[in-house]
């Protein structure tokens, strides 16, 4: 990774681990701007932004299903929780549709955090896991947890059509489910996850499919489709722009 460029993702603690992916922070001690571009990977983040320049900033993002060049300003420093989509309806108590691959800003003063929980990274993950524990649902529908563990599990490989039988919920409603939480039909839902997938296979050096891709063509179009360049120059990765391909390369 860019030495100018620091950040660090660490796992949730068990309870949350339902609801939540990590708990991160990224930094841009430069004097110059860092290009970066943000790929799709099936999170929801919450983001606690500072920069030298500009007022404290809360925001949330929803679900993204294309690339995006951003550029990191000079001295922010971000806190991130990132959520897994069963968080949407739980924890965040609020569908996402209505901002798809777009932001929503927050209350500066949003689950009441303050200036003193973003001192340091272990500070912020203590009051933050601190904060979500007080969210957790006394119960969570069967169907939906069972859903989102099969996704998962499965590295969005599995059907529709497979996933509404082993959860006993028909495919129509759960796209209507999905929809109206995120935006987005399952589907398409279930192919960024096989996206992130091969993303972290690609980290390893693998520009060939590992998953069940129709051919090395589908694979390729895919690959591009969510990332805008093709396998092979994903991997190199140049500038370290791809900021997900280089956490994924350091796990």
């Amino acid at each position: 990774m860019d030495q100018h460029f620091h950040y660090k993702f660490v796992d949730p603690e068990e309870a949350l681990a339902d609801f939540v992916e990590s708990i991160g922070f990224f930094h841009n001690p430069a004097r110059q701007p860092k290009e970066v571009v943000v790929l799709p990977d099936g999170r929801v983040d919450l983001f606690f932004t500072q920069t030298a320049s500009a007022p404290f900033r809360v925001m949330l993002m929803g679900l993204e299903t294309f690339p995006e060049q951003r550029s990191v300003p000079p001295q922010m420093r971000t806190f991130v929780i990132s959520f897994k989509p069963l968080a949407v309806e739980y924890i965040l108590q609020k569908p996402i549709a209505d901002f798809l691959n777009s932001a929503q800003d927050l209350p500066p003063d949003f689950w009441h955090f303050n200036a003193g929980d973003f001192k340091d990274f272990d500070t912020f993950y203590k009051k933050a896991s601190q904060t979500l524990r007080a969210f957790l649902p006394e119960k969570i529908d069967a169907r939906k947890q069972k859903l989102f563990e099969l996704i998962y599990a499965t590295k969005g490989e599995m059907s529709v059509k497979e996933l509404s039988e082993n959860v006993g919920w028909s495919s129509r409603q759960i796209n209507r489910y999905f929809q109206h939480q995120f935006g987005l039909p399952l589907k398409a839902y279930c192919n960024i996850l096989r996206f992130r997938t091969s993303l972290a296979h690609i980290a390893q050096g693998k520009l060939f499919p590992e998953l069940n891709f129709t051919d090395q063509n589908h694979f390729i179009k895919e690959i591009k489709k969510f990332a805008g360049v093709v396998p092979k120059e994903l991997s190199k990765n140049q500038n370290d722009r791809f900021v997900l391909l280089s956490v994924l390369k350091q796990q």
